[in-house]
C-alpha cells in the first residue's frame, strides 16, 4: 500500500511538471496558474456530484469559494497569493480526503498526487515571484 502512495506522490510531480511546461510556454502564464487553482477545487466538486453526495457537494463549492478568494487576490493584489493558495490546497486534499470523512468522495490515488501537485506548483509560482520562506 505504502509503495502505490509513494508512486501516487511521483505521478503527481511529475503532472506538475508537465502542468508547468505548458503554463510557462503559454502566453499567459499567470492566467493558466491562476485559474487552474480553481480548476484544482472544482475537481472535488465533480467527485462529490459522481458519489451523488449533495451534503459534499455543498463542502466542496465552499473549498471553491475559499480557493477563490486566493484567486481573487492574486489576480488583484499581488500574484504570490495564487502560490499561497495551491501551497494550502494540499490540507483540503488531506485533512478532507485522505484522513477525513471526505475519504469516500475522492480517490486516494487523486488526493495523493493532488497533494504533490499543489506543493510542486505553489513552490514554482512563490520562487518565480522571488518569495522566500527563510
Amino acid at each position: 500500500m505504502e509503495q502505490q502512495h509513494f508512486f501516487y506522490g511521483i505521478l503527481g510531480i511529475f503532472a506538475a511538471i508537465f502542468f508547468l511546461v505548458f503554463a510557462r510556454q503559454s502566453k499567459h502564464e499567470k492566467r493558466v496558474l491562476a485559474d487552474s487553482l480553481i480548476v484544482a477545487a472544482l475537481i472535488y466538486v465533480v467527485f462529490a456530484l459522481w458519489q451523488a453526495d449533495f451534503n459534499w457537494v455543498g463542502i466542496e463549492v465552499g473549498g471553491v469559494f475559499l480557493y477563490g478568494i486566493f484567486y481573487w487576490l492574486g489576480r488583484t493584489k499581488a500574484f504570490f497569493w495564487i502560490g499561497v493558495g495551491w501551497l494550502l490546497h494540499p490540507f483540503w486534499d488531506v485533512v478532507l480526503h485522505l484522513w477525513g470523512a471526505g475519504a469516500e468522495i475522492a480517490p486516494t490515488w487523486y488526493a495523493i498526487a493532488c497533494l504533490t501537485f499543489d506543493f510542486v506548483v505553489g513552490g514554482y509560482i512563490l520562487r518565480a515571484n522571488k518569495i522566500s520562506l527563510n
